[in-house]
Parts: structure tokens; C-alpha cells; sequence
């Protein structure tokens, strides 16, 4: 669910930031997305277990559409979780007091 990305991603940068690394940026949006790389070995798994394809050309197909989906995917909860990690930063800068 998009509120279990969010939550995940959230944890993440703050853990980062707490450790002093400001450059939180790419490690957002990479956690947000990592779900789609296990998207796409599940895909793997169906092939070999469930799916009774065969061929050069359904496998590559196959490989291809799900490669696409999983781009798709991870571009998606990649920005879910970069507005995610924006939003926390912003506001945790914001309550900081500069005397």
C-alpha cells in the first residue's frame, strides 16, 4: 500500500539523517522504488513454477513487458517515496529554531 511506502521511506531518510548524511535524495527515491526489483523476480518465480511458457519469442515477451511494468512501477513508488521524504524533511528543517 502507498501508506506502508511512505511510512518505509520516511523511516529510511530519517535514519539517514540522523547519522549526519544530508544527501538523502537518491536514497529515497531508490528505497521507494526497490519494490518493483522484487516485482520483477517474483516474475522469475511464476515462470518457473506456475506459467508453462517456452520459447525464444513468449519469454522475451514476457521478460520485456514485465521489464516495462517494473520500470513503471518503480518510477511511481520512487516519486511516492521522494515526496514522502520531501514532505518529513521540509517539516523537520521548518520546526528547527535559528536564534
Amino acid at each position: 500500500s502507498i501508506n506502508a511506502e511512505y511510512m518505509g521511506t520516511v523511516s529510511l531518510t530519517y535514519l539517514q539523517l540522523s547519522m549526519e548524511n544530508h544527501e538523502w535524495w537518491w536514497l529515497s527515491l531508490l528505497s521507494g522504488g526497490s519494490t518493483s526489483f522484487f516485482v520483477y523476480a517474483y516474475c522469475f518465480y511464476f515462470l518457473y513454477t506456475e506459467s508453462e511458457m517456452s520459447g525464444f519469442m513468449q519469454l522475451s515477451h514476457y521478460f520485456g513487458y514485465m521489464l516495462v511494468i517494473c520500470y513503471g512501477l518503480f518510477l511511481m513508488l520512487g516519486t511516492v517515496g521522494f515526496y514522502a521524504s520531501l514532505q518529513f524533511v521540509l517539516k523537520v528543517y521548518e520546526s528547527i529554531k535559528s536564534d
